[in-house]
């Protein structure tokens, strides 16, 4: 009886394979690790050296900005007739000094000097190496008004100003009735006080009677009137709010020389009426 033949299978030899495809992986993934190598030492190097570049850069610009070149030496102050420019220029001064003109905080020197009695507004700019340039537009008064605190001048929108030291040749007379209260309704009537101030002072100007008067009392819009004086003594005269000149003129014609005797006058009409004393 034959023996069966035993059947062998050949087993595939994979090793090698498997050793070739490692092989092929790590040669791969050390020329990555080189190419990156390559790229990032030297832009590590280069981030390092521009970085250092700045920080010195940086020392040198405040060394440089904090030095006695940028010092303040001179203050140039534009536009100014009624406020002074030594207390711009101390203004100025004082806060350029510390840090220079390079720093200066130019908004905190305008709004200093805007706080000041008669500006409106300015600008503040730089005026390298060392100095500081000053524009400004002042409030411009148009009336002196007696307040409670005595005689103030007053801009075109309300605003009170700074005492009034003296008469001016622009704003012969006093303005009286002025509403110092802080209602709704105080604002717009000041600003129709102003505004007939002005009328009354272009008309007496134009007839040439305005140096007569010494003030007018506007508390009620509605019956302006007028204080002049005659032979020593002062008289009130309510003049006609849609005519002005020829009321006033007409008023003044009628208690020439007779001041003495005269308490006040009504020349809201066609004719002056006087009120004499003792009646």
């Amino acid at each position: 009886m034959a023996k069966p033949r035993k059947t062998t299978t050949k087993r595939k030899r994979t090793t090698p394979v498997r050793s070739r495809s490692q092989s092929v992986r790590s040669l791969r993934r050390n020329a990555a690790s080189q190419r990156f190598n390559r790229l990032a030492i030297p832009l590590a190097l280069s981030l390092c050296l521009l970085i250092g570049i700045g920080f010195i850069g940086l020392l040198g610009y405040k060394s440089a900005t904090a030095s006695s070149f940028f010092k303040v030496r001179s203050v140039e102050v534009n536009g100014v007739e009624r406020s002074q420019s030594d207390d711009i220029r101390r203004i100025v001064t004082s806060g350029a000094e510390p840090t220079g003109v390079w720093h200066a905080d130019l908004a905190e020197i305008r709004a200093k000097i805007e706080k000041l009695p008669f500006v409106k507004a300015a600008a503040v700019s730089m005026a390298l190496p060392a100095g500081i340039r000053v524009n400004v537009v002042e409030r411009v008064p148009v009336a002196i008004v007696k307040l409670a605190g005595g005689d103030y001048l007053v801009d075109s929108e309300g605003v009170v100003l700074a005492p009034a030291a003296k008469i001016e040749a622009a704003m012969p007379f006093v303005l009286k009735g002025w509403d110092e209260s802080k209602t709704d309704k105080a604002n717009p009537d000041n600003l129709a006080r102003l505004k007939l101030y002005k009328k009354m002072l272009d008309e007496w100007k134009g007839i040439g009677i305005a140096d007569r008067v010494r003030e007018v009392n506007l508390a009620d819009l509605r019956d302006p009137a007028a204080v002049i004086e005659d032979t020593g003594r002062t008289i009130a005269i309510t003049v006609a709010k849609d005519n002005l000149a020829k009321s006033l003129k007409s008023a003044i014609e009628a208690v020439a020389g007779k001041g003495e005797k005269i308490r006040s006058v009504n020349s809201g009409g066609v004719y002056p009426v006087i009120e004499y004393m003792g009646n």
